[in-house]
């Protein structure tokens, strides 16, 4: 997954910009971004205060890391399964 160039809180801003009454052409211009990833922000993001998004991206992150994880051992197992099988 590509890396955002916006911090987490800075999205939230952005967001908050938007609930406040800014419009989306203008946050879009202003931040240099694209309307498609604002409302992927958006969707993603909703009504998220900065502790929840914060959180959210800690709990993906580990989510990732831990998928990573037992991959690396379902292969590990396979592997040893493999090693076991053939050498009988």
């Amino acid at each position: 997954m590509k890396k955002s160039r916006f911090t987490t809180e800075q999205i939230v801003a952005i967001l908050q910009e938007h609930a406040a009454g800014s419009a989306v052409t203008e946050l879009v211009r202003r931040h240099g971004i694209s309307r498609p990833i604002f409302y992927v922000w958006k969707k993603q993001f909703g009504t998220l205060q900065l502790t929840e998004a914060k959180r959210l991206k800690a709990l993906e992150e580990e989510n990732r890391r831990l998928k990573r994880l037992v991959a690396d051992q379902a292969l590990n197992l396979q592997v040893l399964k493999d090693v076991l099988g053939n050498g009988r």
